[in-house]
């Protein structure tokens, strides 16, 4: 289900937005640190849980997840692509995925929800970085990967804002997105896990 594998289609779709900010000057890092402003913003949108703060939060998603593709895309363009670049571009993912899950958690006051969350979420990407560390390259597969829950949240965020009420055991849609990515998540780092180790 992964959409990290499409990353090749929407980075033909980045090069005038690559163009436009590399035209004003903007460098890699300027792009990530900004692409963490819309995560916060996103954050707080959804700690209000009211329905244009949800659309709102949605859309900041979106703006969060587009500037993480252009930063790599300018980088590219530039010609500075360094390992620093891609250490300040993972930890700052890793922020902004902890900062909108904070926020939705808060929105719908389910923190241990949000908790379980967060951890499935930060243990699939963990294991996509390991798995390069140990000599393997980058791992994107398994059935959640962040383009997915950059897409859920954000329509997520505008679903909240369209039908408040309870869907399934008493869970509205942002509590059933957080045990989604509860569940999910963790299942894909093991799958993660297990694919890497039976190619070691």
């Amino acid at each position: 289900m992964t959409l990290d594998r499409l990353r090749p289609v929407a980075e033909r779709l980045l090069t005038p937005f690559v163009s436009a900010a590399d035209s004003i000057g903007l460098s890699p890092n300027t792009v990530s640190v900004i692409s963490l402003g819309f995560a916060l913003a996103a954050a707080a949108a959804f700690s209000l849980a009211e329905p244009m703060w949800y659309v709102l939060g949605g859309l900041f998603v979106f703006c969060n997840g587009w500037l993480d593709l252009i930063d790599g895309a300018l980088a590219r363009k530039q010609e500075i692509a360094s390992p620093q670049g891609d250490l300040l571009d993972h930890v700052i993912d890793r922020y902004a995925d902890l900062l909108i899950i904070g926020g939705l958690a808060a929105g719908v006051e389910s923190f241990a929800l949000g908790f379980l969350a967060v951890t499935g979420v930060l243990m699939t990407s963990y294991l996509g970085t390991q798995i390069q560390a140990v000599g393997l390259g980058r791992a994107y597969g398994g059935l959640v990967g962040r383009a997915d829950r950059l897409v859920l949240m954000g329509l997520a965020g505008v679903a909240a804002a369209v039908y408040a009420d309870p869907l399934v055991f008493g869970l509205g849609v942002i509590e059933l997105l957080l045990a989604f990515f509860a569940v999910i998540g963790h299942i894909t780092a093991i799958q993660r896990f297990w694919g890497a180790w039976t190619d070691l």
